[in-house]
């Protein structure tokens, strides 16, 4: 059983740190002379970097992405302390359904987040306010661990629902 537990931890930190590293990291959209995300772009050239700011196209929906992957976040690591506060307070046999609820809404809003930025991507790099052409890029790393974190949370939650505590 303690086994188990350990590697529920293991799986949980570990969605929780692809999550992090997903919204914080600038690879969403990558190229030969250039990497950007939903926060800035960055000329690997010149080493210079721009934000993101209303004055793009399609900035509403790079704000979506924003929000769905910072709120993926805060779900993820808000469930990992109700299980951790459920370990100690549910009665034996019982199940870890808060902590699997909260998890789920961590996997809805990574999904959220990594579609709209699927469904969007040609317009988000449209835009004539990048400076290089951002059009003939290719996803980046961070755009495939939100997809691997939306795995990892789906299984987490699915996990926390079958759970029971034991002694």
């Amino acid at each position: 059983m303690l086994i188990l537990l350990a590697f529920i931890i293991v799986f949980h930190i570990t969605s929780a740190a692809l999550l992090f590293i997903s919204t914080i990291d600038n690879a969403w959209w990558v190229g030969d002379n250039f990497s950007t995300d939903v926060w800035r772009m960055c000329t690997t050239n010149t080493s210079t970097c721009r934000a993101i700011t209303d004055q793009f196209r399609e900035y509403q929906s790079i704000q979506a992405v924003q929000a769905s992957m910072i709120l993926s976040t805060i779900f993820c690591c808000v469930a990992f302390l109700v299980f951790i506060l459920q370990l100690f307070r549910l009665k034996q046999g019982e199940r870890f359904v808060l902590t699997s609820i909260i998890q789920f809404l961590s996997c809805l809003c990574v999904m959220i987040a990594a579609s709209i930025y699927t469904d969007r991507h040609e317009e988000l790099h449209k835009s004539n306010e990048y400076i290089p052409e951002v059009s003939e890029g290719q996803y980046g790393y961070s755009f495939v661990l939100a997809w691997i974190a939306f795995a990892f949370t789906l299984i987490s939650g699915i996990m926390y629902l079958i759970l029971r505590k034991r002694k």
